[in-house]
């Protein structure tokens, strides 16, 4: 069984370093299709109701316990990686020693989050799913070192005569996106360079959910009795410090599966095992009883305190802190799906051609921290020709729909600002935002000295903010983007004859 180990590393290889490039690549030359991968994260599965992929993650788990969080888990290879680098920096190899669960404290934060979700709130889930915490280290860290070298190398590169490589902006900084991340990568970073698997096994509810199903695994890491003589190879290689060598005891519930206790063992004195076979004398886990009893009590605490889990909007009205309702990304459907299903991966944000999307600071309330909305601005708005964001979602927080559909989905409603155009204030004619609405819902009508002014047709408005972004009156626009609680379809664009001033079809 030596093999196990290595197979786990290539297969954790083969799930990792495409997410990562998926997630870095700001080219647009790795094919779409590798969203696909995604979908085998066990949150994103759950969201989007994938039961191919949630089958083939509960049959993993089933029989391997949790083999997604050492081999399919993207922060948990990141985990792995950076525990590994930590041993170039030490003169010895690392050594781990068995460490007691801290089973209260990992099964009261999965019971926060369970509750928590059920209730309506997805904050826990927002800021403790691991792939999400995974897509939002790189798209706040290592995609924007990425896109700095490229264009390092871009400006170097023109000098010399060569222009292979073309410079690429860089998203706009949200302190509370970056305070988050890094917060969180901090933690993560610190505890995988000193302890291994500890985030996984106390903070992560994830690793804390699949450690109860693991108990029930068809196949277990186990002593060999008649061939361990406790020399304590195995426990110094756990990773997951949940081994205990002297007492010969495994803790099912944070065992990884990574198998490098197997492979450090050169007796065979622990294997992979079938756990229902007939066994004389088992060894019994101390662990299991505690474990069980840990999360019932927490479990009980939790539900004292669930209005806790289900946080109200800390202040009543957005609009006293915000200039205007947020606007959701196209397929979001309404406020209460997209709060609810999107972790903030922060994928669709860095697939967006148009770097239009960012991370919501309170936009959407405490619940929705870090999740996506549009913000418009000079020369960036949502391409009416683009579907990229619904395309890429993992969760079904931005449900998959056709080209067509997305064209009339109404994420906003264009307001205009009569008193602040310049057609009325300065008495000049303009037009820009009409000739850059896609579907005419901005157009021009009769004002007055053979000028015209816009107005907008409301039920044929999608919201795609090229009004805004053109508009050339700062720093308020005359005509901004109103962000919809739910979105529906927009009416199909009528025939412009009504219009006094013709529009192009297309202006973008």
């Amino acid at each position: 069984m030596q093999y196990l180990k290595n197979i786990r590393v290539v297969l954790s290889l083969l799930f990792f370093l495409p997410i990562l490039l998926f997630f870095i690549d700001f080219t647009g030359k790795l094919p779409i299709e590798l969203h696909q991968l995604l979908s085998l994260q066990w949150l994103p599965a759950l969201l989007s109701l994938n039961m191919v992929m949630l089958s083939v993650l509960l049959i993993l788990s089933v029989l391997f316990g949790r083999l997604y969080c050492s081999t399919i888990c993207p922060l948990g290879v990141f985990q792995d990686i950076v525990s590994w680098k930590a041993r170039f920096f030490f003169k010895r190899k690392m050594r781990f020693n068995f460490r007691k669960a801290q089973n209260i404290l990992r099964y009261s934060i999965l019971a926060i989050t369970i509750i928590g979700f059920i209730a309506g709130s997805s904050i826990f889930i927002v800021l403790l799913d691991p792939y999400s915490t995974f897509g939002r280290i790189v798209s706040q860290f290592i995609r924007p070192i990425a896109i700095f070298a490229n264009n390092q190398a871009a400006g170097l590169g023109s000098q010399m005569g060569f222009y292979a490589l073309h410079e690429v902006n860089q998203s706009a900084f949200v302190p509370v996106s970056f305070g988050i991340s890094l917060f969180f990568v901090l933690l993560v970073s610190i505890l995988s360079w000193s302890k291994g698997r500890l985030y996984c096994n106390t903070i992560c509810p994830v690793g804390s959910g699949l450690g109860l199903l693991s108990k029930f695994s068809v196949f277990k890491i186990a002593f060999d009795h008649s061939q361990c003589n406790t020399c304590g190879l195995c426990e110094k290689k756990c990773k997951s410090e949940c081994i205990d060598s002297q007492k010969r005891t495994v803790d099912e519930s944070r065992c990884v599966s990574c198998f490098n206790c197997i492979s450090a063992c050169k007796k065979g004195g622990i294997n992979l095992d079938f756990r229902y076979k007939k066994s004389s004398a088992p060894p019994v886990d101390s662990n299991t009883t505690s474990s069980r009893r840990a999360f019932l009590v927490s479990s009980g605490a939790i539900l004292a305190t669930a209005a806790f889990a289900a946080p109200k909007k800390l202040i009543s009205n957005n609009d006293l802190i915000l200039d205007r309702k947020p606007i959701m990304p196209p397929g979001a459907t309404d406020r209460s799906h997209f709060n609810k299903h999107c972790t903030a991966c922060q994928l669709c944000i860095t697939k967006c051609p148009m770097n239009v999307l960012k991370p919501a600071a309170l936009q959407y309330g405490l619940s929705g921290i870090m999740q996506p909305h549009l913000v418009v601005s000079t020369e960036v708005f949502c391409s009416f020709d683009c579907d990229i964001c619904t395309s890429v979602c993992p969760t079904g927080a931005l449900k998959k729909s056709d080209l067509a559909t997305k064209k009339r989905t109404q994420i906003g409603i264009a307001k205009f600002r009569r008193e602040l155009c310049v057609v009325q204030v300065h008495e000049k004619d303009c037009g820009a935002c009409a000739e850059h609405c896609p579907t005419q819902a901005v157009h021009m009508v009769q004002y007055k000295n053979g000028l015209t002014i816009p107005e907008v047709t409301e039920n044929i408005c999608i919201g795609c903010g090229g009004c805004e972004s053109i508009c050339p009156v700062h720093p308020y626009p005359a005509i901004y983007i109103e962000g919809t609680e739910s979105q529906k379809l927009a009416l199909k664009p009528k025939e412009a004859e009504k219009f006094t001033k013709k529009v192009d079809d297309f202006g973008f």
